[in-house]
């Protein structure tokens, strides 16, 4: 299954949360999505409409961040940017309001259910949500592919310690490899 982490107008355009190789990364996520749109889901971070209606630190962070609530924030900046947007359907999308999308246990139980047991991440951002798509993903026992030049993150340093750390630290579980790479492997993983 390829899981494209949180590539939504939130993070393309002009607001705080901006990640300017966003645009770059784009064309490789496009790649991966359209050799097989029907095995790709779209995760979207949804922020809460009020920083109150989410648990513990999620609460502080929002407080934080308040011009991001779902109150302040043009609806629109969460869709998946206009590039992807029209490849649902047949791709899916699976909204999450917390960096990971295996913390409702919903995600990984459609997983189950339709016999995956192999994820190949792109996305944003790679320090963030796709390291915590990546180590839930390994917790729940996925072979993990993590494409390497289709994440992003806004911060140079921990996008490259980032996949550093996946590469060096769970090499048995995961592996790092460029969109080509992956793509001209693909007929032999999804035959």
């Amino acid at each position: 299954m390829h899981l494209c982490i949180d590539m939504q107008r939130l993070f393309a355009e002009d607001t705080p949360w901006h990640v300017a190789w966003m645009k770059e990364v784009s064309p490789q996520v496009e790649a991966v999505a359209d050799r097989h749109p029907e095995a790709t889901i779209f995760t979207r971070f949804v922020p809460p409409r009020e920083p109150e209606e989410m648990p513990g630190m999620w609460s502080t962070y929002y407080e934080k961040w308040w011009m991001m609530t779902r109150k302040n924030l043009d609806p629109a900046l969460i869709d998946l940017v206009p590039s992807l947007r029209g490849r649902v359907p047949p791709a899916r999308i699976f909204d999450k309001m917390t960096y990971s999308p295996w913390v409702s246990g919903e995600l990984h139980s459609v997983l189950v259910n339709e016999g995956v047991d192999t994820v190949v991440l792109t996305g944003g951002e790679t320090d963030v949500c796709v390291l915590a798509a990546a180590l839930g993903a390994i917790d729940l026992g996925y072979r993990v592919v993590v494409l390497k030049d289709a994440v992003c993150s806004g911060a140079d340093d921990t996008h490259d310690a980032s996949l550093e750390l996946l590469g060096d630290r769970f090499s048995v579980q995961l592996r790092l490899a460029t969109t080509d790479q992956f793509l001209s492997d693909l007929p032999s993983v999804w035959s």
